[in-house]
């Protein structure tokens, strides 16, 4: 079985069941989250590795969280990846 980090289908909005705190996993390894009307509440850098990622926030903060059955465990949230339309 691939790694999230092989497949890089981490890339993409995921966000809690409510939609109130939305990460934004961009291609060049930078991230930004939402949360409630505040669109831009904390940016930075990730790094995924195999099915883990590590944040580090612009300000120096760091987090992390585990991927796993398509689903982002971060923080103690839960985040589902935003499904896009056709």
């Amino acid at each position: 079985m691939e790694t999230i980090e092989v497949t890089k289908a981490y890339i993409g909005m995921w966000m809690t069941a409510d939609g109130y705190i939305r990460h934004e996993l961009l291609p060049g390894d930078r991230y930004n989250e939402a949360r409630g009307k505040r669109n831009n509440a904390y940016q930075g850098s990730y790094k995924v590795t195999g099915d883990h990622i590590e944040y580090l926030d612009d300000t120096g903060f760091t987090a992390d969280g585990d991927f796993k059955d398509g689903i982002l465990y971060h923080a103690g949230m839960v985040l589902y990846k935003q499904e896009i339309l056709p």
